[in-house]
């Protein structure tokens, strides 16, 4: 199947890839990884005038750590990078539980961070990491940048709040304030490259006498968006589990489910995606406690 002609540009810089998408603006697609784009351009769903790949500009395929501050995570970082980087060992390592789950090996190599969030599925597999990581992404056009909460990015299926002339150019991941961990799971229709029918990411953080400080919790596949379960994350704030099985996870996922509104497809009933959202919500904040007991 072949490809729409289009014109190929290749900036060396983020400046010049904002000064090309703002003289080009609706014309212009931005290559990363080409996963959905090339699709989308060989079904003719997109026919660009100009693909402005940004593989040429240094360091957007990177993470790395500040000290006392966070990780700055580049758009172009694929998801095999997220996935084996040696930060993943941290708080990180939910996000790289999300990246080592999409697609195969291949579509792993290619796939980025940045494509990722910005096509906005409701299934996406880094979104609910990114949630409950509390994650910022930086916007960055011709006359600026402007940091924006990933909570507020996401405004429906394909659809997120970057202006039509900006470019994700960093995703930076605060450090949390005291012990933390997370974990991701999901679950979908067969064994290999599924599109989930519920993925969720948990977060714990524990004060010193180890309460919950905090907790988030994401929902993905389950709403237009994914959202965080905040009836289950207030419930959980202050109380001090007895261990990794206490009771009060599975009250917690059983009051995750009044804050998503699944639907009935041809892959699974919105009952069904009511008890995987249940199910899922206990085992990811269970692991994540678990992995806190371990570090204290």
């Amino acid at each position: 199947m072949l490809l729409p002609k289009f014109d190929y540009q290749a900036p060396k810089s983020l400046r010049e890839a904002c000064a090309l998408l703002d003289e080009f603006g609706a014309k212009a697609r931005l290559l990363a990884g080409g996963t959905d784009l090339l699709v989308n351009l060989k079904h003719k769903k997109l026919a660009p005038e100009q693909v402005i790949s940004l593989n040429r500009i240094k360091g957007l395929d990177e993470a790395a750590a500040k000290k006392g501050k966070g990780i700055s995570i580049g758009p172009l970082a694929t998801a095999a990078y997220l996935a084996e980087n040696e930060l993943a060992q941290g708080p990180l390592q939910v996000l790289a539980e999300g990246a080592g789950r999409i697609g195969s090996p291949l579509i792993r190599n290619r796939a980025t961070i940045g494509g990722n969030i910005v096509t906005a599925r409701p299934a996406s597999d880094l979104a609910p990491p990114l949630l409950v990581l509390g994650a910022l992404l930086i916007l960055k056009g011709k006359d600026g940048e402007r940091e924006l909460p990933v909570e507020k990015f996401f405004k429906g299926p394909g659809k997120t709040s970057i202006k039509p002339k900006e470019i994700l150019s960093r995703i930076f991941i605060p450090e949390p304030d005291g012990p933390g961990a997370g974990a991701y799971l999901k679950l979908g229709s067969r064994k290999a490259l599924e599109i989930s029918l519920v993925n969720v990411a948990s977060f714990i953080e524990v004060g010193a006498d180890l309460s919950i400080k905090q907790a988030r919790i994401a929902l993905g596949a389950v709403a237009p968006v994914p959202v965080r379960a905040k009836t289950a994350e207030k419930f959980l704030k202050g109380k001090k589990p007895q261990g990794e099985n206490d009771p009060l996870f599975r009250e917690a996922a059983r009051a995750a489910v009044q804050d998503a509104s699944p639907i009935t497809d041809h892959r699974g009933s919105a009952e069904y995606r009511q008890a995987l959202i249940e199910i899922l919500t206990a085992r990811t904040l269970q692991s994540a406690y678990s992995r806190i007991m371990k570090k204290v």
